[in-house]
């Protein structure tokens, strides 16, 4: 299954892959090796770009006491920083690092309302750099949830990413594990919990997208 972001770029590459192994094949059938080469990077590329949009079915047990993953990828952040854009105070920051062999749909980690959701344009420096979530392009979402309060996550654009996909609007009841968006191409998103939400994960932990719990309620 793919995701529906990715179903024009998927059909474009079909397109483009199938015309160029024709191409190869009529035009360079006296040049055995150029033929194979330009027939198997064609190939390539359309199976970098299936692998890219992939969405496969996940099963999420919603619990009300249990903050998911939202997204597929390695924990590379946890520490308490100030949140300046919404909260302006102290958050217990997780960031989830994707790479482009993840899956790069975003869903909702808890259930609840969505009270705050903002694009920010910007930047597209590396993922992993401090900055990235200030200045990168991004959208800010703020879940108001019955147990833990408000949750804040942060989509990041990175150096290959250019086109964040967000469909949270303020004042939508949203689901545990419903589909929230999409990043194209991969790259982060950063967490804001409460301080002192007990964790699940650790550092360079690897997570699934609406299965792995992230955090819970005593």
């Amino acid at each position: 299954m793919f995701h529906k972001e990715g179903h024009n770029i998927i059909i474009i590459s079909f397109f483009l892959a199938t015309i160029s192994c024709l191409l190869a094949e009529f035009g360079l059938s006296n040049i055995f090796v150029f033929k194979i080469i330009i027939q198997l990077l064609a190939l390539f590329q359309l199976i970098i770009v299936l692998q890219f949009f992939r969405n496969p079915k996940r099963n999420t047990i919603r619990n009300e006491n249990h903050i998911i993953a939202p997204v597929d990828g390695k924990i590379v952040i946890i520490e308490e920083v100030y949140e300046k854009e919404y909260f302006k105070d102290k958050r217990l920051q997780v960031s989830i690092f994707m790479s482009p062999i993840n899956v790069h749909v975003t869903r909702y980690c808890v259930s609840g309302k969505i009270k705050f959701s903002k694009y920010h344009p910007g930047k597209y420096m590396v993922a992993w750099h401090p900055k990235s979530s200030e200045l990168n392009e991004r959208t800010t979402i703020v879940i108001s949830n019955n147990v833990f309060g408000e949750i804040l996550y942060r989509q990041v654009a990175g150096a290959v990413a250019r086109r964040i996909i967000n469909y949270a609007q303020e004042g939508n009841s949203v689901l545990q594990g419903e589909d929230a968006g999409f990043i194209k191409f991969g790259s982060r998103l950063d967490m804001f919990l409460p301080l002192n939400t007990p964790l699940n994960i650790k550092l360079n932990d690897s997570v699934k997208g609406g299965i792995q719990i992230i955090g819970h309620k005593n």
